[in-house]
């Protein structure tokens, strides 16, 4: 944010600060929430560049639609194994999912 806007926004009233801030999160918890939200793009970045529909993929890895698109939203209640083995149903391999985490 442009720090003329910020200062306009602070003097109508208005606190300004990270998400991270916001939701009062641990710098664990910060992280735990960026690596899910790649993993999750990794996997629907993946997925339309095969060309899956979100069924398709989910057929692959025993899931739902519904499930896929939860997990393509990065949803906390979908699991980091979920995630990984989505991955792995679209040909990444752990030097891919490596990259994912270490550009977290």
């Amino acid at each position: 944010m442009k720090p003329a806007k910020k200062q306009r926004l602070e003097a109508a009233g208005f606190k300004v600060g990270s998400a991270d801030e916001f939701l009062a999160l641990s710098p664990e918890e910060s992280a735990l929430v960026s690596l899910r939200m790649s993993l999750a793009e990794q996997v629907r970045s993946r997925r339309l560049r095969l060309h899956y529909s979100q069924t398709e993929l989910a057929r692959l890895i025993g899931s739902s639609q519904s499930r896929i698109a939860k997990l393509e939203a990065a949803e906390s209640d979908v699991s980091l194994d979920l995630l990984f083995k989505a991955l792995f149903a679209t040909g990444a391999n752990m030097r891919d999912v490596g990259k994912v985490v270490a550009a977290v």
